[in-house]
């Protein structure tokens, strides 16, 4: 299998992305990587020779994280980003992978690679950390604003078939994001989406409310763009204070340091437990490729997760099963 990375994407690059694609090279060698950008700046991160399947495909430009993603697109058209998603459209490779312009990463998905036969909207999906040990994902976090109730079951389908393929969990339970636990909560969207999902074939435990989806109550929730968004952003800067509040309070005092000390492992634990660079980035389901978004700030470690997570999506044929569920 051939998996493309954005090389110049991210805060870190290239050198995130070339360390990165260089460390998943060696631990999976049935994969083929090729790096996509400026090549003389790529070949400057990496000394010594690249492992033999990692190759360079050079691209002039850069969609930088400012730009409005449409026009960027459309105007640079030799830019890392976009020659990595036509790659795919042409059957050059089977999956890419950025950390750069989430709008622009979306707007190539979708214009380049076109939607899965029979997908009407496509959907961002991260995993968010629970009390759980398999975390939630999400879908969508800004893909679709404005979806139907036929989107939302669509949401569901891939989001099922991703959390059984990828995350590795038998038979996930899905939820819908709303006010109250009631079949009659919610808004007109989520009172026309709720008798539609009881109907799939799939696990489906009802409406779920915001609060519990930190505690597991869940395994796939399902969601618009954005109140998906919302979540997601609320729930990395809650985790970023509540780390920020505890370094105050244990180093407050001679005697809370003690503490910290005593408390390090299971803090370290719980930091672990959190990492984003633990589980690679979030697919853009409904795309006819493996299209996978990294975090912004993602370091090496991440983009091989991200390369690791890409592998399984392809291993798994993600895209077949998506297809085949939604006609």
């Amino acid at each position: 299998m051939k998996i493309v990375i954005d090389a110049m994407g991210g805060d870190n690059a290239p050198h995130s992305t070339v360390e990165g694609a260089i460390l998943a090279a060696k631990r999976f060698q049935d994969v083929e990587i090729i790096l996509v950008g400026q090549e003389e700046q790529l070949k400057k991160v990496q000394t010594s020779d690249f492992p033999s399947n990692i190759s360079i495909k050079n691209a002039t430009e850069v969609i930088l994280t400012e730009e409005e993603p449409v026009k960027a697109v459309r105007r640079k058209k030799d830019s890392s980003m976009v020659v990595a998603a036509r790659m795919v459209k042409e059957k050059e490779a089977d999956a890419m992978i950025t950390a750069g312009n989430t709008g622009a990463f979306m707007t190539s998905g979708l214009l380049i690679a076109g939607r899965i036969k029979g997908v009407d909207r496509p959907a961002l999906a991260p995993v968010l950390p629970t009390t759980g040990k398999n975390g939630v994902l999400i879908l969508d976090v800004g893909a679709n604003m404005d979806p139907t109730p036929e989107n939302l079951v669509q949401y569901a389908l891939m989001g099922k078939i991703y959390a059984e393929q990828v995350l590795g969990i038998t038979n996930p339970r899905v939820g819908l994001l709303n006010v109250g636990t009631e079949d009659t909560k919610g808004n007109d969207l989520m009172k026309k989406t709720f008798p539609l999902l009881k109907e799939l074939p799939i696990n489906f435990v009802g409406n779920v409310e915001a609060r519990e989806v930190p505690q597991g109550a869940c395994d796939v929730l399902v969601c618009d763009g954005f109140t998906g968004n919302v979540v997601l952003k609320l729930s990395e800067g809650l985790a970023s204070s509540i780390f920020k509040l505890l370094k105050i309070e244990f180093t407050r005092t001679f005697l809370s340091k003690i503490a910290a000390l005593i408390l390090k492992p299971g803090l370290k634990h719980l930091k672990d437990g959190m990492d984003y660079t633990e589980v690679g980035g979030a697919p853009l389901l409904g795309v006819d490729g493996g299209f996978i978004k990294a975090h912004g700030s993602s370091n090496a470690k991440a983009m091989m997760n991200a390369v690791r997570q890409a592998r399984t999506f392809l291993n798994n044929n993600v895209l077949e099963r998506i297809s085949e569920e939604i006609e």
